[in-house]
């Protein structure tokens, strides 16, 4: 069985964070790992509360895993500081992972912010290392300082991006309108991800369980371009046979085979 490691924030009510990667991982047939960056207090209704790990735990964390574990794909999500961002940077740095997604969560649904203003800058470090990253609409309007509004936009946005040091770009494209389209910037060639939106307010986590099937995929020795590709048809197929928690917009259904 390969084995992935997921570095991201604790969500209390399981549907997104470390919860929602250890599921995504179980789901796709990879055996999870985890470093805790932050612990959140959030439910469906939003994020109340974040307290951070000490970056030298953070570092011990990822040191004890890849000291013992033959890792084939990390996945990062949410880092919330600078020091913790130089934590991993470094640590990864160190054992040479090649496999590495990036999903640059910057704001929660609910507008909490999950990341603090000296770290936008010190989150670009670890585009250096990464395989491949995964803002959504807001978060690539925040990293390039222009709107999107579509498809060009997008693509637009991608070149932008991996200007910044990223080897790879999946922009994704829920925030549009009308289809769900994402673009994938590889290899200097682009690669679309369409279907059609699902009609649900459930779809907490759905971010970062992307982000974790596709890092699922690379273990398992898929191309990018079709790791994406089977990372989007898990995600929608999670997202149509969804199911409500709590009082807001409640998890994806990872297990829904």
């Amino acid at each position: 069985m390969k084995k992935v490691l997921t570095i991201a924030g604790s969500d209390s009510s399981g549907g997104a964070g470390i919860q929602a990667d250890l599921k995504t991982f179980a789901a796709n047939g990879v055996y999870g790992a985890s470093v805790i960056t932050a612990v959140t207090a959030q439910n469906t209704q939003g994020v109340y509360d974040i307290q951070s790990i000490k970056p030298e735990i953070v570092q011990k964390q990822i040191e004890a895993v890849l000291d013992d574990i033959e890792i084939e794909a990390v996945k990062i999500g949410m880092v919330f500081n600078d020091k913790i961002i130089h934590a991993i940077n470094n640590t990864l740095t160190k054992y040479n992972i090649q496999k590495i997604v990036l999903d640059p969560v910057m704001i929660s649904t609910s507008g909490k912010r999950l990341i603090d203003k000296k770290a936008e800058k010190s989150l670009i470090d670890l585009f250096k290392i990464s395989y491949v990253i995964t803002p959504n609409i807001p978060e690539a309007e925040a990293l390039t300082n222009k709107n999107i509004t579509n498809i060009e936009d997008m693509k637009e946005a991608c070149i932008n991006i991996r200007k910044l040091g990223a080897r790879s770009v999946l922009l994704k494209g829920g925030h549009l309108d009308r289809k769900a389209v994402d673009v994938l910037l590889h290899n200097e060639k682009f690669y679309y991800f369409e279907k059609e939106k699902i009609n649900t307010k459930n779809t907490h986590g759905t971010g970062c369980t992307l982000s974790s099937a596709i890092a699922s995929n690379l273990a398992k020795g898929y191309e990018l371009p079709n790791a994406v590709e089977k990372a989007k048809e898990y995600l929608t197929n999670a997202i149509s046979k969804s199911y409500s928690v709590g009082k807001g917009n409640g998890p994806v259904n990872h297990f829904y085979k």
